[in-house]
């Protein structure tokens, strides 16, 4: 599961949309562009698993519009999604942010291994950074490239760590 689908999720928890609406407010609350190749099969996928329904809500002279509603299980999916964040998409800053956003969803002990597997993987990135600043040499401007990846990276550890606090209240 992407973190395409933790916001079409996440939305649909406010209320039922039709995919049009929906796409509209993950693209405003987020800024995440989404596309109806991505929207309709993860609606469809959600369906078949019993996350969401749909229904036909009737227009007049155009063919019926369909609404999208999240179940109960739905609601236990988001959870595990967000719950849930392998070393690989640890790393990807879509993927952390997506979880970070909704952590008032999650328990102290799931917000502490979110951040603890988003903070291994900037760990070995940093790692990555420092060799490649290396073998860069007398590259100027590959060196400064490489430095300024480093500080982001240890900036937002150093934020972790300040989220550390704000996810261990109730």
């Amino acid at each position: 599961m992407s973190y395409i689908e933790i916001l079409i999720l996440r939305h649909l928890t406010r209320r039922p949309a039709h995919g049009y609406e929906l796409r509209k407010r993950v693209e405003h609350t987020t800024g995440v562009r989404l596309n109806n190749n991505s929207l309709y099969p993860a609606l469809r996928r959600f369906e078949e698993a019993g996350a969401v329904t749909r229904t036909e809500e009737p227009q007049e002279g155009r063919p019926p519009r369909l609404v999208y509603a999240l179940t109960p299980l739905g609601r236990e999916l988001l959870h595990d999604m967000l719950a849930d964040l392998p070393p690989d998409q640890a790393a990807d800053d879509s993927e952390f942010m997506a979880r970070l956003g909704q952590f008032s969803l999650l328990d102290r002990d799931e917000r502490r291994a979110i951040l603890d597997a988003r903070d291994e993987a900037l760990r070995t990135r940093l790692a990555h950074y420092a060799e490649m600043h290396e073998l860069a040499g007398g590259e100027r401007w590959a060196k400064s490239v490489t430095a300024e990846l480093m500080r982001r990276d240890e900036r937002e550890r150093a934020w972790i760590a300040e989220l550390r606090t704000l996810a261990a209240e109730p």
